[in-house]
């Protein structure tokens, strides 16, 4: 049995009562916290949906190439058209639409990020507690280990006395025990 094992079996009942309260309610905000967020995700607005749906088709490769490709398109038909050109060159049209799209997809995308945000501080405050209170059962810990320590140096400082004083008898009775057999077989 390791040192940790040994300290952790020596706690005394109510401190391993404490240990497994804060384990159970360490486990019971860990799913608090995850029933709390599906259920958020669950209740969402509409406009919420709107903004997370905009925000990911936006942010995705998918999007980019598509728009790039459309883009590509868009230039080549008006500089290659021979009879008609929609957009002539400097494609103000074209900057146009780019700036209508901007100016929708940026509330949209904001709408998004603050929403994410405050779920990430949400989740950045639930692991703050859950550290604290891990850090409170580290301390626990470190001070039975520390208690166990000066406990065993207590047993180990009385059993080197005890043997220090049962080694003393012993040299007197050996010393005793010489003086009379030295007694006896000298005249």
């Amino acid at each position: 049995m390791n040192a940790i094992e040994t300290a952790v079996h020596l706690l005394d009942e109510a401190e391993q009562s404490l240990l497994h309260d804060m384990r159970v309610m360490r486990r019971t905000q860990r799913l608090r916290s995850a029933h709390a967020a599906s259920a958020r995700e669950g209740q969402l607005t509409t406009g919420q949906k709107i903004a997370d749906t905009v925000a990911a088709t936006m942010g995705s490769w998918r999007f980019i190439i598509i728009q790039s490709a459309i883009l590509v398109c868009w230039i080549v038909l008006n500089i290659t058209a021979v009879v008609e050109r929609w957009d002539p060159y400097p494609f103000i049209l074209l900057n146009l639409a780019l700036s209508f799209q901007a100016a929708y997809a940026a509330p949209f995308i904001m709408m998004s990020q603050n929403r994410q945000q405050d779920i990430d501080r949400k989740a950045a405050e639930s692991d703050y507690k859950i550290n604290i209170k891990a850090e409170l059962e580290i301390e626990l810990l470190h001070e039975k280990i520390d208690e166990l320590r000066e406990s065993e140096v207590l047993k180990l400082s009385t059993a080197v006395a005890e043997l220090t004083h049962l080694l003393h008898e012993t040299k007197d009775e050996l010393s005793a025990l010489r003086a009379e057999r030295g007694g006896l077989t000298r005249p």
